[in-house]
């Protein structure tokens, strides 16, 4: 099992491209109406959300200012759970905010472990180093 240890960055990497490209289509719900959903007023706290989807999750999908962004997306999932889930019944279970949980702590561990393999960070970071050994 150890052996598997050696694909962790990779697997962050997947992790966080799958996350971000599942929350970015909440946003673009709201914004365009996209994927069955219905568009919401821009200038509204369901329009900044939609916005801080659809932008934090391309952002989050390519791995630029990773950190950053997950530490936005994290608190919206965190605010979003308690206006709109916990007030029905305080578990996810019996409130349907298992996909909010979800995508908070994913997030939120993103912002501790960073974007991992195939990020913009990884690249830009990667173009750093060899700037400064030139």
């Amino acid at each position: 099992m150890n052996d598997l240890s050696r694909y962790r960055d990779q697997a962050l990497g997947v992790l966080r491209i799958v996350a971000g490209f599942l929350f970015l289509q909440h946003g673009a719900q709201k914004l365009f109406g996209w994927f069955d959903g219905q568009t919401v007023e821009l200038a509204s706290l369901m329009g900044l959300a939609g916005i801080i989807e659809f932008v934090g999750g391309i952002l989050i999908l390519i791995g630029l200012f990773t950190r950053i962004t997950a530490f936005i997306t994290s608190g919206e999932m965190a605010v979003a759970y308690f206006m709109a889930h916990f007030s029905r019944a305080p578990l996810p279970i019996n409130n349907n905010g298992e996909h909010t949980v979800l995508f908070c702590f994913i997030f939120l561990y993103l912002v501790f472990a960073g974007a991992g393999a195939f990020s913009v960070d990884r690249a830009r970071s990667r173009g750093d180093t060899a700037r400064a050994t030139t």
